[in-house]
């Protein structure tokens, strides 16, 4: 068990995470409340969608071989036999040589193959002269497009947002099978603490990482359960941990983890299950401690808030991810770096950048400062076996 600071590389304390994430039980809620949270099972459409072949712009339906050769000068002439209405369809099928107005959205006659613009028609009586040629299947939809009748339109562990939303409306769901929000415990660890309504005496902060994380935990599909400040006194703390694990399905412990005399979170963790690691070659976030207790999953974050953000992003992220079940990959982008930036090799590094068109430029500071998260948009990740960047080089940058 004692790996107190044995310091181990980010990827192994990510796969560490993935590992000890316990997958959360599934529900049914109505879609009008899924925004935010993941699919559990695939989703297939109940029927065709759509369900009849229809055109994508107002015109004309015609028969496509009808319209070849057609130009401004020597038009293709065809008969009007009609108009088609929304929501109507016409059981008369399209004869060679003749056409129908459509508006868009409309359903396609039976024999049309292509709907022509009407901004390259004209429409001289009973006759629709044609000054440009369509492909077959040119401007329209055709029955079953979009999803057919059983196919999975929307798969295990999607984040459900506007756009997926629509899309299980148009299968039919009115309730979705989705995994249960996370409880995550949050407790802050210090002496130094006061109340956010409190005005802090010299030596004395605010509370600030409770929030954080809780902000970060309900952006990311959890539920924070915040269990306010505790003193840097064991019994107090084992106290709100227990109450924590018996309450939520994992906890994250703020400040506290740091080798030292006062550094119990490690120990606690211990004594009710197992601290797999405590010490990540990482920076900011080194003391950094991932354990399980009671069969469930806790993080002690180390105190500053920048570092605590650092691992919420990296570890915190990914251990929601796996419980709810999400699939979703992150997009890093890359940009050039304006200005040189120096690492030590075998550490992953994550520096605070702002977006500058195509360029990206570090925000130095220290990890105590708030003001660094709120003026950059995200972060410049630096691989452990890179000693740095020089000015142009294309780097790793992670929105926030």
């Amino acid at each position: 068990m004692n790996r107190f600071l044995s310091v181990i590389l980010t990827e192994e304390a990510v796969r560490i995470v993935r590992q000890i994430a316990l997958p959360l039980p599934v529900e049914r809620i109505p879609l009008s409340d899924a925004i935010g949270r993941v699919t559990a099972r695939d989703v297939s459409s109940d029927v065709d969608i759509p369900g009849f072949s229809r055109s994508t712009v107002d015109g004309y339906a015609v028969r496509s071989p009808d319209t070849t050769g057609a130009g401004e000068s020597i038009p293709s002439i065809l008969k009007l036999t009609g108009r088609i209405s929304m929501g109507e369809t016409d059981d008369k099928p399209l004869e060679p040589g003749t056409c129908m107005y459509i508006p868009t959205g409309a359903s396609l006659p039976q024999g049309a193959d292509a709907v022509v613009m009407v901004e390259y028609c004209e429409e001289p009586g009973d006759q629709v002269l044609i000054h440009r040629p369509v492909s077959p299947g040119e401007n329209i939809i055709s029955r079953g497009e979009d999803f057919g009748s059983g196919q999975v339109a929307v798969y295990t562990g999607t984040r459900i947002s506007s756009r997926v939303a629509g899309v299980l409306a148009a299968c039919g769901l009115d309730t979705v099978p989705v995994s249960v929000r996370p409880r995550i415990g949050i407790i802050s660890t210090g002496d130094e603490l006061v109340p956010i309504q409190g005005i802090p005496e010299p030596g004395q902060i605010r509370d600030i990482n409770s929030w954080l994380c809780a902000g970060f935990v309900t952006e990311q599909g959890g539920i924070p359960v915040m269990y306010g400040i505790i003193r840097d006194e064991r019994e107090s703390l084992a106290q709100a941990f227990d109450a924590a694990l018996e309450s939520c399905d994992t906890v994250l412990i703020s400040g506290g983890s740091s080798k030292g005399e006062r550094d119990m979170c490690a120990e606690i963790i211990s004594s009710r299950g197992e601290v797999h690691v405590h010490g990540i070659a990482i920076s900011p976030g080194k003391p950094t401690i991932i354990g399980i207790s009671h069969g469930k999953p806790v993080i002690g974050l180390p105190g500053h808030p920048s570092s605590a953000y650092v691992i919420l992003l990296v570890l915190v992220r990914e251990l929601v991810k796996r419980m709810t079940g999400q699939n979703l990959r992150d997009t890093p982008i890359f940009a050039r770096l304006k200005t040189p930036l120096k690492s030590v090799q075998g550490r992953e590094d994550y520096v605070r950048a702002v977006l500058e068109g195509d360029y990206v430029i570090p925000v130095l500071g220290k990890s105590g400062l708030t003001n660094t998260l709120l003026h950059s948009d995200g972060i410049i990740r630096i691989p452990g076996q890179v000693e740095g960047y020089e000015a142009g080089d294309k780097v790793e940058v992670i929105l926030w």
